[in-house]
């Protein structure tokens, strides 16, 4: 049994793709025991993602799933169907918590929503993750991460910076939305898993990802209400106050990339003195003085360079890192953000690991992700008692 925080957590999640599989993980990495439902034969769609090793699209290879699963037990089910729905069930009555991300009305239609739920097992969480939410006019259109990033506002502010009049709007490049879903549903089940373990009783975590998106410009959406005052990528985030406008530069020709940025007029102050700017002069209106500045200051040092004496100042400042540079950060590395796993078909692999080191239950792996159908014997024979005929007829009749 896993010694995490979460130890003898029982999870069962029914989800795909980033958003779910994320929010599951994050238990699942904490100590929590995960299985994980995929389609017979097909599995999570994440299966089929790049990256792959070598490149090579295989089910078992991908690099988006393999991170995204591990620590989780792997089984296949197809609740569609009666006896499916069944086993689905009893699955339900042994668990904490179920993680689902599908339509509202499917769940409806086949009886496996909250108030379905809760019956058969009064103290179970059910983390719902949408697009729009249970309820309300949009619950039941289709929509993909570029829907959602969209409805969520965040295009309306990328790119950022006046320097960018002509430019459409953006979204986050691959799935960033999708993980900032995942954690938030994953930070309101461990809130509901607290009040199980104290009173006993479930609750329905109802999470929209466009509201979960929106609630990353929860400061600049309440500029308009307040203050009469519309926030956007051109005017600038912060308001038409001089001192508080965005700027932001990235140029670093000999050295690939690092990107500079100031908010606050302390920071634009520092910028100034830093780029060779007159320190009596950095007060006021500095908007102009900033970007005359701050590129030649910048083309003229390596991307190191520029991130370490910009920190030094106090301005915030990256460098932007290709993949390999990432992977072999000094940082990282002091971190042990990296850690090497074996999988049983990609060999020894790097992974992520967490953004947080707890000293009492240490982050660990306990198992890569599961192969499809790996653990489809140990839950549904030892745990749930069925036979191995069973078993066969099951998965002839594609239930399995």
């Amino acid at each position: 049994m896993s010694e995490g925080c979460l130890s003898g957590v029982k999870v069962l999640e029914h989800t795909q793709i980033v958003a779910g599989p994320y929010c599951s993980k994050v238990l699942a990495d904490l100590g929590a025991e995960v299985i994980k439902i995929e389609k017979p034969g097909l599995g999570d769609d994440a299966r089929r993602r790049a990256p792959f090793l070598n490149d090579i699209p295989h089910p078992e290879r991908s690099g988006l799933f393999l991170y995204l699963n591990t620590n989780k037990l792997g089984i296949t089910l197809n609740p569609n169907t009666k006896t499916g729905r069944e086993i689905f069930e009893e699955l339900v009555k042994e668990v904490d918590i179920l993680i689902e991300d599908n339509p509202p009305q499917t769940i409806r239609e086949q009886r496996l929503d909250y108030n379905s739920l809760k019956e058969i097992n009064p103290k179970l969480i059910v983390v719902s993750i949408t697009p729009f939410g249970q309820t309300g006019p949009y619950r039941d259109y289709k929509a993909y991460p570029l829907n959602t990033f969209h409805a969520g506002g965040l295009g309306y502010l990328v790119p950022f910076g006046s320097t960018f009049p002509s430019r459409p709007p953006l979204k986050w490049g691959d799935y960033c939305g999708e993980y900032v879903c995942g954690l938030v549903a994953a930070v309101a089940t461990l809130g509901a898993l607290y009040a199980q373990q104290t009173d006993g009783v479930g609750q329905h975590i109802d999470v929209s990802k466009q509201e979960a998106l929106l609630s990353l410009l929860r400061v600049f959406a309440a500029y308009y209400p307040n203050q009469k005052r519309i926030a956007d990528r051109f005017s600038g985030l912060f308001g038409d106050s001089s001192f508080s406008q965005l700027f932001s530069e990235t140029m670093c020709p000999e050295d690939s990339e690092a990107i500079v940025v100031a908010a606050f007029s302390h920071q634009i102050e520092s910028l100034i003195k830093l780029t060779g700017g007159d320190a009596e002069d950095a007060k006021g209106e500095m908007s102009g003085d900033a970007f005359q500045l701050l590129p030649k200051w910048m083309s003229n040092r390596t991307k190191e360079e520029i991130y370490q004496q910009a920190q030094a100042a106090r301005i915030p400042a990256a460098p932007i890192r290709n993949v390999e540079e990432v992977v072999n950060s000094e940082q990282f590395k002091a971190r042990r953000f990296f850690r090497e796993i074996e999988h049983p078909e990609m060999g020894k692999v790097k992974i992520p690991t967490t953004p947080y080191h707890f000293s009492k239950t240490p982050w660990k792996i306990e198992r890569p992700a599961p192969l499809l159908g790996q653990h489809n014997e140990d839950i549904y024979c030892r745990r749930l008692g069925h036979t191995k005929e069973d078993m066969v007829k099951l998965r002839e009749g594609g239930i399995i």
